[in-house]
């Protein structure tokens, strides 16, 4: 039974959503397993253009089941109008399923998240505002209410009756806010419970029957690797770990079971929001970068940052992850450009180094050291075979793979799912 899970091995956007699709094709089971509307992935096939920022992306294919995991914090809100959406385009969602125990995102998440970035002026992390951070401080504070809790009404409204005599504590003694209504966010739950309450389930059976059939089984990470609380860039980071360790966790399927984990990589890279970001371009080359590949949050619509590839940040990710197998996307970006820079080590304080540090202050001080490599300067969006790539451009791809110390499986040269070149073997 192959279970795979796909990690964006950067700052998040590497197309995970495509790289995800495209593999749902022949999966039986696409499980999200973190993160919440805060991520957004775009997903272009025959049907047209999506924006998801909830649905898993096997919910194109027909056959595959769907699963929001325990990981995934949830605006009902938020997902109901994606449901509608994906409907109202002759998507069938029959198939999709949210765990029981997955955390909702409550309206004083959302209030708490903006009145704590403006508190923190100048700290301010660059959130996106949605609440994540706030769900998630509640799911391991044991304030928290999952998708299986409103589906008993009286019981629910006990529990947030508790909850909300704390919160609105907070919101009128510390932030001077008015308090929030009880009947109004209990009716209003109330109602998600009634929309969603089809969808909402234990999950576990599903994934044990699966895997007792030998089902393929795609595990969808959310944001990318530098943004895990633990090993990114602390504290610019999400609020869930993007990691393959927490594939498991936020699933359900057990550490065993995983048989492969693909890291996705843009062919450079890209940040939103503020944090180290040792490779960006303050100038026309990453303004350029920026125009081509439409680098704009799928979730917020900010301008991201753009930069060259960061093999330092890519090796230290593969290594946290345990990568079997690499996948290369936006490569066709990178079309025009005469030269080409990868970053190979950084230099900090005067001093050479091939590590990430761990202290952020650090980070924020490391200089890129770059390897100049030839651009190919033409179009490779319509090849599908590796060796029909200019030499150029597989020599670039070369120097990453031997870089980040991980086999390339898959490369992308265009935002459509056919336009993807296979290496290898995922699994």
């Amino acid at each position: 039974m192959p279970a795979i899970a796909i990690i964006g091995a950067q700052w998040g956007d590497e197309g995970k959503g495509k790289i995800v699709d495209r593999l749902s094709q022949k999966a039986d089971v696409v499980v999200r397993y973190s993160g919440g509307d805060n991520a957004g992935h775009t997903v272009v096939n025959k049907r047209g253009e999506f924006k998801l920022h909830l649905t898993p992306s096997g919910i194109f294919t027909p056959g595959t089941t769907s699963i929001l995991g325990n990981g995934v914090v949830i605006n009902p809100s938020v997902l109901i109008k994606e449901i509608e959406g994906l409907n109202s385009r002759g998507i069938d969602t029959s198939r999709l399923y949210i765990s029981d125990r997955a955390h909702l995102i409550m309206p004083y998440h959302v209030l708490f998240d903006g009145l704590e970035e403006e508190a923190k002026g100048d700290a301010a992390i660059g959130t996106t505002l949605k609440g994540i951070g706030p769900v998630y401080c509640d799911k391991v504070g044991r304030l928290g209410i999952r998708a299986g809790d409103i589906l008993d009404k009286a019981a629910f409204k006990k529990q947030l009756a508790g909850v909300l005599k704390y919160k609105n504590a907070l919101l009128t003694g510390v932030f001077g806010k008015p308090p929030l209504s009880l009947e109004d966010i209990y009716q209003e739950y109330c109602g998600y419970a009634d929309r969603l309450g089809k969808y909402i389930c234990d999950i576990i059976p599903i994934l044990e029957e699966a895997i007792k059939n030998n089902k393929v089984i795609l595990m969808e990470g959310a944001q990318g690797s530098m943004l895990d609380p633990d090993f990114g860039t602390y504290p610019f980071v999400t609020s869930s770990s993007p990691l393959s360790g927490n594939a498991c966790l936020g699933s359900g399927i057990n550490p065993s079971q995983l048989t492969a984990v693909i890291g996705i990589f843009k062919a450079y890279c890209s940040r939103v929001g503020a944090g180290p970001f040792p490779t960006e371009l303050k100038d026309a080359t990453g303004d350029l970068i920026r125009e081509t590949g439409h680098e704009y949050g799928t979730t917020t619509g900010r301008p991201r940052r753009c930069g060259w590839f960061d093999a330092v940040v890519s090796r230290f990710s593969t290594k946290i992850n345990g990568f079997t197998g690499a996948a290369i996307t936006r490569l066709d970006i990178l079309d025009t450009f005469p030269k080409l820079n990868i970053c190979t080590a950084y230099k900090l304080d005067g001093k050479v180094i091939d590590y990430v540090p761990g202290n952020t202050a650090a980070m924020f001080r490391c200089e890129p050291v770059y390897e100049e490599i030839d651009g190919w300067q033409c179009n490779v969006s319509d090849i599908r075979k590796y060796e029909d790539l200019p030499l150029a451009a597989r020599r670039y791809l070369s120097r990453i793979e031997e870089l980040i110390g991980c086999p390339i499986k898959l490369i992308s040269v265009g935002k459509h799912a056919d336009q993807t070149i296979e290496v290898g073997k995922l699994h």
